[in-house]
């Protein structure tokens, strides 16, 4: 509980900072050559973030899961560089693949990697090249409830997937007493709430209950909701609020929407020695398992949502920037290695522990980083 508090207090910090729609900040200070700028190659002063080449305006959308993450990123990277207009729109991870394939922003947030076709429109775009996966923030996705009087609430991957598919429709039913013994659960009807647009979270939660209760689960993980019932809402931020002030409901959103909300969430039965907490550092445990699936410079992650590991979350996700390994915009580029070379650095993965996310492994980010530095 100590450590949940300590998240709220984090993500209560994190919407002071927070807007709806995009985030566009501007750099204070008229002065052209500010401290540590030489030329064309520019070092902030104060910190490490190098801003070479990046000049203008520089569009990008797609995933609001790391919304929280890239409003810090943003913030840190604008008063470093001078001059430079970062403007992310958290939408959905849908919506920002098709603004990418649509040539209309610089990059895009995604919480699932690209399908094959995707990258084959991609290359539309992206001349002489295609769109690449970069693992960028990983997170744990929480299950959100409203429930007064029930402080602590576990649930198994066969009892999620039936309460998200109505077939588990009361509170108090057996399944969820047998996994909560000496809790009093109240005779309330379950409100499930789910996303309402193509969303990489959705596809996320789905990957999970395929791949541990097939059995009440019988959906292709995709980002559309797949499952009959239930009521919509748009993005993580809409799901939360219709959480928040629904009694009896349940969710799914990234951590941080819970935590600046204070809704509790559901610890999942894993086969693990105890039930395990939706937390950063409980999600990294998962992530660290993660191999590499892409191929080339396409650095797309396998995660093992079946994990059974003492302390490790497993409902998870990995946010991928994607971009163009080759032909990305002569007038964005510059900008687009610049702060993706920030966010994959040290400075820029400790805000994502800062901000209750989980960092890339770093054998992983390694690769971001090499390959971000090869970006043509």
């Amino acid at each position: 509980m100590k450590l949940q508090r300590k998240n709220g207090l984090r993500a209560t910090a994190l919407g002071a900072l927070a807007v709806s729609g995009a985030l566009v900040l501007t750099a204070c200070g008229s002065d052209n050559n500010a401290p540590g700028e030489s030329g064309d190659k520019k070092t902030s002063a104060a910190s490490n973030i190098k801003c070479d080449d990046a000049k203008g305006k520089l569009l990008a959308s797609g995933s609001s899961a790391q919304k929280n993450a890239m409003d810090l990123w943003v913030k840190n990277y604008m008063a470093a560089c001078t001059g430079v207009e970062i403007n992310y729109k958290a939408s959905s991870s849908g919506e920002g693949i098709i603004a990418f394939n649509q040539g209309t922003v610089g990059f895009a947030g995604s919480d699932s990697a690209l399908k094959p076709e995707e990258v084959e429109e991609s290359k539309k775009i992206c001349k002489g090249g295609q769109g690449i996966n970069l693992p960028m923030v990983g997170g744990p996705i929480a299950i959100g409830y409203n429930l007064p009087g029930v402080e602590s609430l576990n649930l198994d991957a066969p009892t999620l997937a039936k309460i998200f598919n109505g077939k588990i429709k009361k509170w108090n039913d057996e399944a969820i007493a047998k996994l909560n013994e000496g809790a009093k659960l109240p005779d309330t009807e379950i409100q499930p709430f789910h996303r309402s647009e193509d969303s990489g979270t959705t596809q996320n939660l789905g990957k999970y209950l395929a791949a541990t209760a097939a059995k009440d689960w019988p959906y292709e993980p995709e980002k559309k909701w797949p499952a009959p019932g239930g009521q919509a809402a748009s993005g993580s931020a809409g799901v939360a609020a219709q959480v928040k002030q629904s009694e009896g409901s349940i969710g799914y959103f990234e951590l941080s929407y819970a935590t600046s909300q204070s809704i509790p969430t559901v610890k999942i039965a894993t086969g693990a020695a105890a039930p395990v907490e939706a937390t950063s550092e409980n999600a990294s445990k998962a992530i660290a398992a993660a191999k590499i699936k892409g191929t080339g410079k396409d650095l797309a992650l396998g995660l093992d949502y079946a994990t059974k590991a003492d302390g490790a979350y497993p409902i998870v996700l990995v946010t991928y920037e994607v971009v163009c390994d080759n032909g990305n915009k002569a007038d964005t580029l510059g900008t687009v290695k610049s702060f993706l070379t920030y966010t994959a650095s040290d400075e820029g993965q400790k805000v994502l522990s800062e901000a209750g996310y989980a960092p890339i492994p770093a054998e992983i980010n390694a690769k971001v980083r090499e390959t971000v530095a090869g970006l043509k």
